[in-house]
């Protein structure tokens, strides 16, 4: 197994439950917070390249950082957008 992917899981995992735990107060469980966590990855990189903003932390902090508060974005869009609301 390619040790990339279990980096991005990984850092998926963790982002994705600090993204949850900012947003809701608790996790996801395992898979959706590896799933948030890497959409949060892609809109975290994105959102900071943007912005021109740059971490000057080590590169798995600075992943997690990004990540998290990418995932936070992604919650905030859905449930913008109604998602995750039950309907009758």
């Amino acid at each position: 197994m390619d040790f990339e992917i279990v980096y991005l899981i990984a850092i998926g995992a963790v982002a994705g439950w600090l993204g949850s735990l900012l947003f809701k107060g608790k996790g996801s469980g395992l898979i959706i917070n590896v799933v948030l966590g890497v959409l949060g990855a892609v809109v975290g990189n994105w959102l900071f390249d943007k912005l021109n903003i740059s971490l000057g932390t080590g590169a798995l902090l600075s992943s997690i950082i990004k990540a998290s508060i990418g995932a936070f974005v992604v919650l905030w869009i859905w449930s913008f957008f109604g998602g995750g609301r039950r309907r009758s």
